[in-house]
């Protein structure tokens, strides 16, 4: 699976991922401070899923269309530790036991 973390996903989560051997790729690393849209173009280019806290790719896809094949994961979560969202990522959170 190739991801593309948005610029608000916590840099440690992507460093775990990474050192679980996921091919991601973090907006805020290689691309920082550009706009959904080009972040959206990113993924359907590079056909990578994107993980983002930012509802605003639900309106990109629905009211103008963009069609990213590989999905957003869209995460709605109020408190978490930074670390933490790379473990419920890859399944190994206690929210999934």
């Amino acid at each position: 699976m190739k991801l593309l973390a948005n610029e608000n996903f916590p840099a440690p989560a992507v460093l775990l991922l990474r050192s679980l051997g996921y091919d991601i790729t973090a907006i805020g690393e290689d691309y920082p401070g550009v706009s959904d849209e080009y972040v959206m173009n990113i993924a359907i280019a590079e056909q990578r899923t994107i993980i983002t806290f930012d509802r605003d790719y639900g309106e990109l896809i629905y009211k103008y269309h963009y069609k990213p094949q590989k999905g957003v994961i869209y995460l709605r979560l109020e408190q978490y530790e930074p670390a933490e969202m790379g473990n419920l990522i890859t399944n190994n959170s206690p929210a999934f036991t």
